[in-house]
């Protein structure tokens, strides 16, 4: 079968990214889509597959996330950007609900973060923290700056849903191998975390990046069905309403979140609704063909590259301290 799609980032997580609301296939054959094409060692490669499927009532379209070992996710907020700004030049709309495997989020275009970057703005939550819905069987109903028993760790983490599972800890600095063994135990799948969660350490930086006041966040992410990555949306937004919701940083003020792929600027509401603003970047379009089943991909055809879309994320990246 052949697919279209456009190879696109957000904040450095990259995926490919198809309009799938005409196409019907069951959730078995988009899966094997999702690991032929997230493949790095494939023809296209990514942190995983972007759908952009048929909104329903209030929703004027939606976002299916597959990761690559092609596993679907909640929610993806850096590909939810992506998502958006293609389904608003399908629709010719720029704003719009979008409905998320269980729950929904407000998307509207933004004003440029830097000259030539897309922006999109996004409000999804509230976090949740009840943990027994993930299901995390720690013997308590929340996790705020504790350990985590049976993860084996040290380290206090808050566990926080946005709405996909994350553990987050604050550290003086990253250790990425730490990351990476408490990452692969939750990975693992173990009874009292059946279906896994993302991990991240992240620093507080006393620093702006000269358009954001104020501290700022550094994150770093195990994610699940991924591993560690350069950047994870959702991470950022549970990271800064981690921030907030132990004091470490304010309730309704601008937040710089950096990573490895860049940036995005945050806003966490005393709801616990979380903002992120941040880019929605084509790379390039092209086509491939894949057999769902054996989860294969070949035949790539590119059509064309957004060389002046990179060239602005490049810079922007860059100037963050990327």
């Amino acid at each position: 079968m052949r697919f279209d799609f456009v190879k696109c980032h957000g904040s450095g997580n990259d995926f490919p990214l198809i309009d799938a609301r005409r196409i019907d296939l069951p959730d078995e054959d988009w899966a094997g889509v999702a690991r032929a094409l997230a493949d790095r060692r494939g023809p296209v490669g990514g942190d995983g597959l972007l759908l952009l499927a048929e909104g329903t009532g209030d929703a004027a379209f939606a976002m299916r996330m597959f990761n690559a070992d092609g596993s679907e996710a909640e929610t993806c907020l850096n590909g939810l950007r992506c998502v958006a700004r293609m389904g608003f030049e399908a629709l010719g709309i720029d704003a719009a609900r979008v409905r998320l495997k269980t729950s929904s989020a407000d998307v509207v275009r933004d004003a440029d973060i830097a000259a030539g970057v897309y922006t999109v703005r996004e409000t999804a939550g509230p976090a949740a923290l009840d943990v027994a819905a993930w299901p995390l069987h720690a013997g308590v109903e929340r996790i705020v700056e504790a350990a985590v028993p049976p993860l084996g760790s040290a380290r206090s983490f808050t566990a926080v849903a946005m709405p996909n599972p994350h553990l987050v800890a604050f550290v003086d600095a990253i250790d990425e191998a730490e990351l990476v063994a408490v990452g692969e135990r939750c990975e693992a799948a173990p009874d009292w975390l059946p279906n896994r969660a993302n991990v991240s350490f992240v620093e507080l930086r006393g620093r702006d990046d000269g358009s954001a006041p104020g501290q700022a966040l550094f994150v770093r992410t195990f994610e699940r069905g991924v591993g560690l990555t350069d950047s994870c949306g959702s991470a950022m937004a549970a990271s800064a309403f981690a921030a907030c919701l132990t004091g470490r940083l304010a309730y309704d003020a601008a937040i710089t979140v950096l990573n490895r792929g860049g940036l995005v600027r945050a806003t966490v509401a005393r709801d616990a609704m979380v903002s992120l603003s941040g880019n929605a970047t084509w790379e390039w379009w092209g086509s491939v063909e894949v057999d769902p089943a054996t989860g294969n991909a070949g035949g790539l055809t590119v059509a064309a590259h957004a060389d002046a879309e990179i060239a602005a994320w490049a810079r922007l990246a860059d100037a963050a301290g990327r």
